[in-house]
């Protein structure tokens, strides 16, 4: 996954400065996920442990923050710019199959900043992550379906202006 994120920055980078950050916290966000997966006996008296789930906590719920209030904000307005119908229709079927993803983390952060009690943390981990992996690929349609399909456009502008 941290390699697909490195590749989908360097395609989508320079385009638009909120996605590159929103991707940049992605990628950081991944780290975080692999250390604390890398732990293999959670405590919840362990200060390491803890401040390294108070971090991953907070900077997903941050990356979910920006997606939805910023980025997703920025494609439908380009979408609408563009009057591209078809890609805000399949826009917000996206941001509709991205809820649960939604749901589940703000759930796990709910949990764990309530408790000291790690005993289930690496089986929500996991579930964790693979809600993950599946958001960043919805994401990633989204990118491409609300922003990647004007491009084309945005560089016919651009060249014109330039002439």
């Amino acid at each position: 996954m941290l390699e697909d994120c490195k590749t989908l920055q360097q395609y989508w980078g320079g385009v638009s400065e909120v996605i590159d950050r929103w991707l940049e916290e992605r990628r950081e966000l991944l780290v975080k996920y692999c250390e604390l997966s890398e732990i293999q006996d959670f405590d919840g008296a362990n200060a390491s442990h803890g401040s390294k789930l108070q971090n991953f906590c907070e900077l997903m719920v941050d990356y979910v923050s920006v997606g939805h209030f910023e980025v997703f904000e920025q494609l439908a307005s380009e979408g609408k710019a563009f009057s591209d119908t078809e890609g805000l229709k399949q826009g917000a079927q996206i941001v509709e199959a991205i809820q649960p993803s939604t749901e589940a983390i703000l759930d796990f952060n709910d949990k764990y900043l309530e408790t000291d009690d790690l005993e289930s943390l690496a089986v929500d981990l996991s579930s964790i992550g693979e809600f993950l992996a599946q958001r960043f690929e919805s994401e990633d349609k989204m990118i491409e379906v609300l922003h990647n399909a004007h491009v084309p456009a945005l560089l016919q502008e651009s060249q014109a202006d330039s002439v």
